[in-house]
């Protein structure tokens, strides 16, 4: 199957937008304060878990959005590899943010 270029990028999209979802909804579902671009300073100070939520389901939004934009389904193996891509790139930034510049919860 031969996808285009912009679906390639919403494939990305998709993938990080959902997995950036995934510890803003495991903090604020457990009654922690995380994170978020809302805090201050922004990505570095504490929000609320209430927040935290709220925001795990901008991002799941906005990932499903460009997973249909992205036409990503099981066979469409290079947009589902490219899908795991973006979860892989956004995982390791926050990993390295969250090692290097958040002290601790």
């Amino acid at each position: 199957m031969n996808i285009k270029w912009y679906h390639q990028l919403f494939c990305l999209l998709a993938g990080a937008f959902f997995f950036n979802a995934i510890p803003h909804l495991i903090h604020g579902i457990s009654g922690n304060q995380f994170p978020t671009p809302f805090s201050d300073p922004p990505g570095q100070g504490l929000s609320s878990s209430t927040l935290n939520v709220c925001w795990a389901f901008v991002n799941l939004a906005a990932g499903y959005l460009f997973y249909r934009l992205g036409k990503v389904h099981y066979g469409n193996k290079w947009g589902m590899v490219i899908f795991l891509l973006g979860g892989l790139i956004m995982s390791l930034m926050l990993a390295d943010h969250f090692t290097t510049k958040v002290n601790s919860y």
